[in-house]
């Protein structure tokens, strides 16, 4: 059969795609070109992979706190330094949400971008 072997991109909108294109470079340390960022198989740590994973509708793990309408996915994004790249986010202009947290896979932190997206970081052990 063929299948799916791995994620081709990330999409989503914005509401001022060259800010955000602009923050997310400059605070997430994403190299962003004229067509999106693409992350290089060997810059990815060995403990760390992709997952896909389908969530119940009624789940409020992806809700920004306060916001109304909460969004229909999450990102996850791999970090070398989740408290350096969480403490960047805040200092510009993101929202920090909740604690970090540590399991023995790894540390997570969640944020929300400067419009309101709510984004997961992973730093894999």
């Amino acid at each position: 059969m063929a299948k799916v072997v791995g994620i081709g991109g990330v999409f989503f909108k914005a509401n001022d795609t060259e800010n955000l294109n602009r923050w997310y470079q400059e605070v997430l340390g994403i190299e962003i070109g004229e067509y999106g960022a693409t992350f290089a198989p060997d810059k990815i740590p060995k403990n760390a992979y992709t997952a896909f994973s389908l969530f119940k509708s009624t789940t409020d793990y992806f809700d920004v706190p306060g916001k109304s309408q909460q969004q229909g996915f999450l990102i996850n994004f791999l970090v070398d330094d989740l408290y350096g790249v969480l403490a960047n986010v805040q200092q510009n202009g993101g929202t920090l949400i909740g604690e970090p947290e540590e399991f023995d896979y790894g540390k997570f932190g969640w944020f929300a971008d400067p419009e309101g997206n709510k984004i997961e970081l992973w730093q894999a052990m």
